[in-house]
């Protein structure tokens, strides 16, 4: 390779931390080769040897380079689109401090939480942010966008009216006024369960008990601020629910839901100073009344106390996550958007209340001058009740949006008579002499005279908000940026993320999320992109689409990509449907039976449910192999019925079983499809995939296999591949397709689209830049190595491990996959230490334990990527070996069962520098048991989170200062 070849390769051996350290660990294994290897572990059968169709590696300073020459390709206009959907300012010190801080957006889902108590706090901090201003008691940790949250909502409210086999109220009531994306998603999650969707007017509609449930917007999709108290009273009356999509920011002047009787509140926290990216990631919101706790989909943030009686956070009433609940879960979400919450949460904290009020009134007071500078000049508007959107009636849009693209305008065209106009808090008073222009008849610009003093008069007296909102402290004290940096930091210390050292989560694949993937990410062609402007203006977006779908079906194998999915159980959701459809499309209404292995992700019965399949379990060898014969007896008994199966390559138990090819032959002889979940990509790319395999379609975790970071527990994408015959059965979008109206009422429209999944056409677009340059950066050869290195270094922790471990499951050859199980439940009899113990224990160590007990009980699940270099995979196995050591103490009854390193642990920096130390081994075992712990220490913050007072003791806000100094008295 000559000095040319080695700079656009550069990235290669950054990326892929074991490059030349082979040697030692073939040795190590036992194999002479990388080639030895990988025949040991893929079955030949399923082997690719042939190159695949990507292009050859670039450069760092290449990419970036070619990644702003597209971007200018991006037309940034003014857009004043809205639906949901706003410009927003991003405060310097939240995106230098949190959205480009590895700190932060390489963080975990908090399910350790003792070093997660930073985003754990944040989170805290968002909860508060929707609760309090929607005056709802309970609020999750975000939900993927507002469409979905809606979907989320109806789902809730339907299980909860329904608790029979027999459904005695189908109905969910929408009203017209609704965001057009919201109904699509809503049609879309409605159809496979059987609900009803009622469209209509509120003010009209006649609800009775066949209704569970409705859902209004506030304000609605026309601006219109609405007094939904009289209907929201006749759902009730009739034993129904009523959800209401609404506004963060316009709730800071607004009468909240809660007030108004709503039993659930959703919608987007984006311009909370997330930037529009076309279309994501951005945090939803969802909070609902108290009775709806142990329903409400996602993540909960909770307050309880730690071993020592402090306070401490973890995530609240774990047992609602789809891992367990499997099949009878009433909610397929896994991923959540943590970091985007984070920023969201962010910005509250710097404004303050009353610096969120001036927002919110600036904007209020913007738009009530557009609205009297257009009706000065004759238009009529569809209501004088409004906050920051109006609809102004025309005779004809042609010539107003002439005008209004010369003037690098976007408005929002509704219909052929009606124009949307929404304002956000980029919006200066400058801008809108443009803006009013464009309701002028002449060409040129036009002064126009703009008093900035005016009261705000078209927020109606039932509307005005008196409550209180934000009197936390943490909300009234961060206003400086010396005071903002300082707090982000705080919180930033008190959690492992990536940037501290390897996280081995099996399953969860946390590898590098490389600087040159992130950097364009805020590039203003990329971020200021609205999701709903004219193709013309996003033709850079959608060359990386484009792009991207053809790296990602010739790594699959398959025909066809819909990447908008934005998470892997949307994708797991959408990858179902295509199969659903396909065979209904077919005559065979009756498929809908999905076998599914024991072994698998939570999220796959979860998922087959909401798409009204019915789950069939098969069973396990007891080498972790899926049992065939099982498989193939249950495949005849429901072979008439046989929608598919869903199957997980490798496995859950890191193993490339023999007999798959054998297994999608099965259900392809009996009329079924292959679901393969690709969770456990990162195995496969080059080396075979799921096309060779026998598959019909995947989805694929971009925050897995193809780097983009996990947030904190998001943002995700899963975009789905497919092979020819199902791609006419990929997801649609509203915006996309034409609507068909009943007589002059676009109101009563019916959306014709094939089904959206997300709200916006292509999910959480932005952060598709960082795989497409995973891919460009690493090339054809790259992708290849970066897997054939992720068995190379899981094999060698195994060879490491095994001697004084027991190793649940390996192939035929004695190798795994990417992954392996550790496990730890001999232990429990030996000395009464448990999973849980070790996965503490390994905090003190400087590391994020793996996967604890998934997929089996009392196991860890390692993982630890191509990324880590040996030295680290060195450090962490020393842990794991020395942890080991202390537990055979306790066996030998050199340590006691109760008081040792292991059942105390963690350790933090105020118990070990108590003067009263009670324990039976030193302050040293305790904080530093190995030697290159003490060179750079991480200290968790709390002891042990006692998960129980917690959970008996709901609280999911921050807690009044007085109950601080209660509990220090």
């Amino acid at each position: 390779m000559n000095l040319f070849e080695q700079q656009s390769n550069e990235f290669v051996p950054r990326h892929i931390g074991t490059i030349g350290q082979e040697k030692e660990m073939f040795k190590t294994i036992g194999v002479d080769s990388l080639d030895e290897l990988i025949d040991k572990t893929i079955p030949s059968s399923i082997r690719i040897h042939t190159k695949l169709n990507l292009p050859e590696a670039i450069s760092e300073a290449e990419l970036l380079s070619e990644l702003k020459e597209v971007s200018i390709r991006n037309k940034t206009f003014r857009s004043y689109i809205g639906q949901g959907y706003y410009d927003t300012i991003v405060p310097s010190v939240i995106l230098r401090n949190v959205f480009e801080n590895p700190g932060w957006y390489t963080q975990y889902t908090p399910y350790q939480a003792e070093i997660s108590q930073g985003r754990l706090e944040s989170l805290l901090n968002f909860q508060t942010i929707v609760s309090d201003l929607t005056a709802l008691p309970i609020a999750n940790a975000s939900l993927l966008d507002e469409a979905t949250a809606a979907a989320e909502a109806m789902n809730m409210f339907y299980h909860q009216v329904n608790r029979t086999d027999e459904i005695k109220s189908p109905k969910f009531f929408v009203d017209n006024e609704i965001f057009p994306q919201t109904k699509d998603v809503i049609l879309t999650r409605a159809n496979p369960l059987g609900i009803e969707i009622i469209f209509g007017n509120y003010k009209t509609a006649r609800i009775d008990n066949t209704f569970f449930g409705a859902i209004v917007q506030y304000p609605n999709n026309l601006g219109s601020i609405e007094d939904y108290r009289d209907f929201i009273n006749e759902v009730h009356a009739t034993g129904g629910f009523v959800a209401m999509a609404t506004d963060l920011l316009a709730l800071t002047l607004l009468t909240p839901p809660g007030e108004l009787g709503a039993d659930v509140a959703v919608g987007s926290s984006q311009r909370f100073g997330v930037p529009l990216g076309y279309g994501g990631p951005h945090a939803a919101f969802f909070s609902a009344k108290d009775d709806f706790k142990r329903a409400m989909p996602g993540r909960i943030i909770g307050v309880s106390v730690d071993a020592e009686n402090n306070r401490a956070l973890r995530m609240a009433l774990q047992t609602r996550e789809q891992h367990i609940k499997r099949e009878k879960a009433t909610s397929n979400i896994c991923t959540a958007q943590a970091l985007l919450a984070n920023i969201a949460a962010m910005f509250a904290v710097y404004h303050g209340p009353h610096g969120l009020k001036n927002i919110a009134k600036r904007v209020a007071l913007l738009t009530q001058i557009v609205a009297e500078g257009i009706e000065e000049r004759g238009f009529e508007l569809v209501s004088g009740n409004f906050f920051d959107t109006i609809a102004v009636k025309v005779n004809d849009i042609k010539t107003f949006k002439e005008k209004a693209e010369r003037q690098q305008i976007n408005l929002r065209y509704i219909d052929n008579t009606l124009i949307g106009i929404s304002l956000d808090e980029t919006v200066t008073l400058n801008d809108l002499y443009d803006l009013i222009n464009c309701f002028e008849n002449d060409v040129d610009p036009v002064a126009f005279s703009i008093n900035d003093d005016d009261e705000l008069d078209h927020i109606p007296s039932f509307a005005i908000r008196t409550s209180q909102f934000l009197t936390h402290p943490v909300f009234n004290t961060h206003h400086s940026e010396t005071q903002m940096m300082r707090y982000i930091k705080q919180l930033e210390n008190k959690d492992i993320s990536l940037d501290t050292s390897m996280i081995s989560l099996g399953s969860c694949t946390m590898k590098l999320n490389a600087a040159s993937e992130m950097i364009p990410l805020t590039w203003l062609h990329w971020n200021r992109m609205h999701p709903l402007v004219p193709a013309e203006q996003a033709e850079g977006y959608k060359q990386i689409i484009d792009e991207l779908s053809d790296y990602l079906k010739a790594i699959t194998g398959f025909d066809a990509c819909s990447l908008q999915p934005n998470s892997g159980a949307q994708g797991e959701f959408s990858g179902l449907l295509a199969i659903r459809n396909f065979h209904l499309a077919n005559g065979d209404a009756d498929r809908n039976v999905i076998l599914i292995p024991i072994s698998a992700h939570g999220t796959n019965p979860a998922s087959a449910v909401m798409a009204g399949m019915k789950v069939v379990v098969v069973k396990a060898l007891e080498n972790g192999y899926i049992d065939v014969t099982d498989f193939k007896s249950k495949a005849e008994q429901y072979g008439a019925n046989l929608a598919g199966t869903m199957i997980t390559y490798p496995s859950t138990y890191g193993i490339f079983e023999e007999e798959i090819k054998l297994i999608c032959d099965i259900v392809h002889q009996h009329g079924g499809q292959v679901y393969m979940d690709g969770a456990n990509m990162n195995a496969q790319c080059g080396l075979t995939s799921p096309a060779a395999i026998g598959a019909d379609v995947c989805h694929l975790n971009l925050h897995k296999t193809f780097s983009i970071p996990h947030g904190g527990g998001g943002p995700g994408m899963g975009p789905i591949c497919v092979k020819k015959h199902l791609a006419a059965h990929l997801p649609g979008h509203a915006s996309n397709v034409k609507r068909e109206t009943s007589g002059n009422d676009s109101n009563v429209s019916r959306l014709t689209s094939h089904g959206a999944v997300s709200a916006a056409p292509y999910g959480s677009a932005s952060i598709l830049l960082i795989s497409y340059a995973y891919i460009r950066m690493l090339g054809e050869k790259g992708v290849r190595k970066a897997t054939e290195y992720a068995i190379l270094n899981a094999n060698y922790m195994k060879a490491r491990l095994e001697k004084d471990f027991d190793i649940l499951y390996t192939g035929n050859n004695g190798t795994c996959a990417h992954e392996f199980i550790v496990d730890l439940r001999p232990f429990k009899n030996s000395a009464g230490i448990e999973a849980e113990d070790v996965a503490k224990r390994l905090m003190d160590y400087g590391f994020h334990a793996p996967t604890m007990s998934f997929p089996v009980p009392g196991t860890i699940m390692i993982e630890p990527t191509e990324s880590e270099d040996k030295a680290e995979l060195d450090r962490f196995c020393d842990a794991l070996l020395n942890i080991r050591k202390e537990i055979k103490e306790i066996e030998e009854g050199r340590s006691d069962k109760k008081d040792n390193p292991l059942k105390n642990a963690p350790h933090t920096q105020l118990s070990v520098i108590s003067s009263q130390w009670s324990h039976g081994y030193t302050r040293e075992k305790a904080a530093f048991p190995l030697d290159y712990v003490k060179q750079n220490k991480f200290w968790p913050s709390v002891a042990r989170v006692n998960n129980t007072v917690g959970d008996r003791n709901l609280i999911c806000v921050c807690e009044p200062t007085s109950s601080y100094a209660e509990q220090e008295v």
